[in-house]
């Protein structure tokens, strides 16, 4: 058990080797902050990264996901978003914020994506007004954006570590959407279908290790719900003027439970045993659970 001065919003350990298992923590002040958890006292990075809160963090190039640098990418309440090497001091490799005139938007979640050669790596951020983007770290660019009408809670890539294959974006009034990130159309971008789970926020989306069509879902009315995705007979079909655009499948709910009064704001499955999983809620309680017959599903 660790206290800090400022309290802190979110961690991971994502950019990290499993040797080491760093925490890099994102905290109330705008801090960035690395942690040694053998020797806390001081952290091994810090940055002032941003001028309000960090809602959000993920790490990937660490714990053998995903290939090229170790890097983490913070969201923040100030509107930007921002990649730092934790090898490179005080300013990040890439700061994604609204450009001039634009009003700033608080984000509210951030994912890796796409990391499965040195070169290639993705950022994708969900804010408060429902904009999501895709930035390409590659070219330095913003690769796509839509909205979906409600603020966007939690944004997860079915891997980190493959070519891009499904987005899940979830939002504040219960509904989440799965984008097939396979083929991008010039005009349409992503083929997409979209779930009303509940008529709570869906707080946080996390997908099977072991199978990455089946992901759990983590509610505002204390619930978990276990879904799966089932691919369309053909990903692809061409538009009448012979472009390539995706073709999205279907979501069917294979379980639910409902374990507090309170939201569910936090949840992780175990990357060894298969079905394990912890979450977070409001009522101050972390649960372990397991889910059984995954192999059969």
């Amino acid at each position: 058990k660790i206290e800090k001065a400022k309290p802190l919003k979110c961690g991971t350990f994502g950019a990290t080797s499993l040797q080491q298992r760093y925490l890099a923590t994102g905290d109330f002040g705008g801090n960035l902050n690395i942690w040694n958890l053998e020797a806390p006292e001081i952290p091994v990075y810090s940055v002032k990264g941003h001028k309000e809160i960090i809602n959000s963090i993920d790490g990937v190039g660490g714990l053998g996901i995903g290939e090229g640098a170790p890097e983490i990418v913070t969201g923040s309440r100030d509107g930007t978003v921002k990649v730092w090497d934790p090898r490179q001091k005080d300013t990040p490799v890439a700061n994604m914020e609204p450009v001039q005139g634009e009003s700033k938007r608080d984000c509210w979640t951030v994912a890796f994506g796409n990391a499965y050669n040195q070169e290639e790596r993705v950022v994708c951020a969900g804010y408060d007004n429902g904009d999501i983007k895709l930035f390409d770290l590659k070219t330095m660019s913003l690769r796509w954006e839509t909205n979906i009408k409600n603020g966007v809670c939690s944004v997860e890539f079915d891997r980190k570590d493959v070519n891009m294959n499904k987005l899940v974006a979830t939002s504040l009034e219960g509904k989440f959407h799965v984008f097939d990130m396979r083929i991008q159309h010039p005009t349409k971008g992503f083929a997409s279908v979209s779930e009303k789970a509940q008529k709570s926020t869906i707080w946080q989306v996390r997908h099977l290790p072991q199978n990455r069509d089946i992901f759990m879902t983590s509610g505002g009315a204390g619930s978990l719900h276990l879904w799966k995705y089932e691919y369309p007979a053909q990903r692809s079909k061409k538009d009448s003027e012979g472009a390539e655009m995706g073709v999205a499948g279907s979501v069917s709910l294979l379980q639910n439970v409902t374990l507090s009064t309170q939201p569910i704001s936090s949840l992780d499955w175990s990357p060894d045993k298969k079905g394990l999983c912890v979450c977070g809620a409001f009522d101050q309680t972390v649960r372990v659970l397991i889910v059984t017959k995954l192999n059969k599903v």
